[in-house]
């Protein structure tokens, strides 16, 4: 009897699950369009161009549908069985309401995964999408010039002008100290170009490098690689992608980049620690939503709407204003990312302490 019920409940849940996560984000497309429809056709995109991009962008909506349908598929589940007198024929049989639960919540701890495997495939759609849209192109022509930048490995370089959509540099200037572990270095090249196979590479210019001893070997060159400069271009811009087009350990290299070079790297570490919270915000609201579905028994339909759209709300007010603390500097990046989970999922066990079993 115990497998038959966890077949019926994990169906149940599994079909409201997929009609919304499937469902959610066509209102996501046709909300999208109609606020970008004007840019669309005022940059002159074709409209098989404008459906491809959303093909692209789906990923994404699935993404942020995946919170929402798991929330409603638990209320309409758990309510549903309430409402038809299910839940207390199990009770009377001697299943408690944690064991009715269990096939959700174990689905649920599930669906967290696949929305965190979701979320790397996601940036790489969204930078297909922008490629075909031109953003990419627009972001590419963005020069820098006249600055220097803390390397993760090589030093200190300076740069007269760096152009990312050439992936070239101009006017380099490479230093590096001398240490017990490695000779100091001062190296400079008219011109460096990057390519994704072969990294950096120095040309025409001069090297010298000043050992521990304090020897001092001086030589021109007319190519030089550089493996120990890691950065790419864009890096390098200490201007970052969207968050959306960067998976986590890219996400983390920019980081790393913005700090060192001075810049305020606050909002990509709210993005990145959210890119993780988002996902098992999936597995913390179904904790969050279960009682409360036990708590009318003939609400219906219209109870488990107005619950679940009550919840989604609070928990987006919520998430958009520790994002918001976190960029500033009032609260900690990590700690903003994750406070709207650990609000909601201490009062979901809550909760769930105080529901009759």
């Amino acid at each position: 009897m115990i497998k038959l019920m966890d077949r019926y409940v994990g169906l149940q849940y599994l079909r409201t699950f997929s009609l919304l996560v499937l469902g959610l984000p066509l209102l996501f497309v046709i909300t999208d369009l109609t606020d970008n429809l004007d840019k669309y056709v005022d940059k002159g995109l074709s409209l098989p161009t404008v459906a491809l991009s959303y093909v692209y962008q789906m990923p994404l909506f699935i993404m942020y549908a995946f919170p929402i349908a798991a929330l409603v598929a638990t209320v309409f589940t758990i309510g549903g069985m309430t409402g038809h007198m299910e839940i207390g024929a199990a009770k009377a049989a001697g299943i408690s309401f944690y064991r009715i639960l269990a096939p959700i919540i174990f689905i649920a701890a599930l669906l967290s995964g696949v929305a965190l495997g979701l979320g790397e495939l996601v940036p790489v759609t969204n930078g297909m999408r922008a490629e075909l849209m031109g953003e990419s192109r627009a972001r590419a022509t963005t020069l820098r010039t006249n600055f220097v930048f803390q390397t993760d490995r090589s030093g200190v370089l300076s740069v007269r002008r760096l152009d990312p959509g050439s992936s070239e540099m101009h006017g380099v200037v490479l230093e590096r100290k001398t240490t017990p572990q490695a000779p100091g270095v001062h190296g400079f090249a008219e011109t460096a170009r990057w390519t994704p196979k072969e990294g950096w590479k120095m040309e025409r210019g001069y090297l010298r490098v000043l050992t521990q001893a304090g020897d001092e070997r001086t030589f021109s060159f007319t190519s030089l690689g550089l493996p120990q400069l890691t950065e790419t271009p864009e890096e390098l811009l200490a201007e970052p992608k969207e968050p959306e087009e960067m998976r986590y350990a890219e996400m983390t290299r920019f980081i790393r980049a913005i700090e060192r070079s001075g810049g305020d790297a606050r909002p990509l570490l709210v993005e990145r620690a959210q890119k993780v919270a988002l996902p098992l915000a999936v597995f913390v609201i179904v904790l969050f939503g279960a009682p409360l579905s036990t708590s009318s028994q003939r609400g219906g339909a219209a109870y488990g709407i107005g619950v679940s759209l009550i919840v989604t709300l609070v928990y987006l007010l919520l998430f958009r204003v520790m994002r918001a603390l976190g960029e500033s500097g009032a609260v900690e990046p990590v700690l903003a990312a994750w406070v709207p989970n650990g609000i909601f999922l201490v009062a979901g066990l809550f909760l769930l302490w105080r529901v009759r079993t």
